[in-house]
């Protein structure tokens, strides 16, 4: 009923590193291409956890932006904006947490590992517990189809579908829905809506999911239908009522895990990171002072590329020529390791020079920047409001 759309965000924290463009910034780059897409910054998702220093946030989020420019996003296929210049987010939110069940928020993963993690701040705050059901209203406003995320955040996705189930179960209840389904059922005509009911009947009788597809592509194709007909139709095939809320399906990403300078994971916070827009001579700096394998104490020493941090970069930036040579130069001590570092070194800058090509307009001209988020305000929020309206009508509370 509602077209595919692609809906994802990311706290500001500054300015970006090559772990978060390995990570997430290439397959948003990449989906883009595929999918209209609205990536946000989560101004708001900030303040959970930094809600006693919120002076960074500002700051934080326009250098972001720029990143994101820098790494490739193109405002003419992405809609970019900011979070809380949408605020229907945060009424949805409210509105959600009317009926949320409180222990579908204490049992997502996340909250007890961040809680733990994060020992040192005071997290015992509604902000902190309640930000799965921000996150979700963040989705689920743009009726988003699809959310690429990474393995550790499915439950998210799981209950956001869990929480759109239970809206649409709530209050979808049009008045003589039942009868306004079966009127618009004899639209389709008399040999679609014979077809419609075999397979309504084949997925809510038996289960059949192959008959709920099928039946789908149906509606899809039917043209003379009327958008609120289409609508019925689809809650009616799913033995739902009004179809208010779309539950999103999970789109798991293959992130490439780009190491940090010490092996660890790379992040800001351990002091391993190489910036999205680092400079030539802190990139070779930073490289060529990488740890390598203890057993290669002098030039001759042989060594095992699989305990060395440089190796790690090698997996990700170099052929299979280069990680050949890699492999025989260490073994054999055929080669040092300076000589082994340059080739990613060489990657690196080559990765980065479009980046900083691109950064330098925005950098020059920062109203740029506020210009596309500006417009990108303007069209998250169109389509914001015009699943408020809905929920509003849904929820009793479209009375003036």
């Amino acid at each position: 009923m509602y077209p595919d759309r692609v809906v994802s965000g990311m706290r500001p924290t500054g300015s970006m590193h090559l772990g978060h463009y390995h990570g997430a910034l290439k397959n948003w780059i990449k989906m883009q291409t595929e999918l209209p897409c609205l990536f946000f910054v989560a101004d708001w998702h900030a303040l959970t956890t930094h809600y006693d220093d919120p002076t960074i946030i500002e700051r934080s989020t326009w250098e972001m932006l720029v990143d994101w420019l820098a790494a490739g996003l193109d405002p003419s296929q992405s809609t970019l904006f900011i979070q809380s210049r949408v605020p229907e987010h945060a009424e949805l939110h409210l509105l959600l947490s009317m009926a949320t069940p409180l222990g579908w928020l204490e049992r997502v993963p996340t909250y007890k590992d961040q809680i733990e993690n994060l020992a040192n701040k005071d997290l015992a705050t509604y902000g902190f517990l309640g930000y799965p059901l921000l996150q979700a209203a963040d989705v689920l406003i743009y009726r988003a189809s699809q959310v690429p995320v990474g393995d550790d955040q499915v439950p998210h996705i799981e209950m956001m579908r869990e929480i759109a189930r239970r809206f649409n179960h709530l209050y979808g209840k049009e008045k003589g829905f039942e009868e306004k389904a079966q009127d618009a059922v004899k639209k389709l005509g008399s040999k679609r809506a014979k077809l419609y009911n075999e397979l309504r009947t084949d997925y809510q009788q038996h289960g059949k999911d192959d008959a709920l597809e099928q039946a789908k592509a149906m509606l899809d194709d039917a043209q003379s239908l009327s958008m609120i007909d289409r609508e019925r139709l689809f809650g009616y095939l799913e033995g739902s009522r009004k179809l208010i809320l779309v539950e999103p399906q999970a789109r798991l990403t293959v992130a490439s895990r780009l190491p940090g300078l010490d092996g660890r994971k790379m992040s800001k916070s351990y002091g391993n990171a190489i910036a999205l827009r680092e400079d030539k001579e802190s990139v070779t700096k930073k490289v060529r002072t990488m740890p390598t394998d203890p057993a290669r104490v002098r030039r001759t020493d042989p060594g095992d590329p699989a305990r060395c941090p440089v190796w790690q970069l090698h997996e990700v930036y170099s052929d299979a020529a280069t990680r050949e040579w890699v492999v025989q130069g260490c073994k054999s001590a055929g080669i040092g390791c300076i000589e082994c570092k340059q080739p990613v070194i060489d990657a690196i800058i080559k990765e980065q020079e479009p980046m900083h090509e691109r950064a330098q307009q925005y950098l020059d001209d920062p109203s740029l920047v506020r210009a596309i988020v500006a417009d990108g305000n303007d069209v998250a929020r169109k389509l914001a409001l015009e699943t408020m309206r809905d929920v509003r009508e849904a929820m009793g509370l479209a009375y003036s």
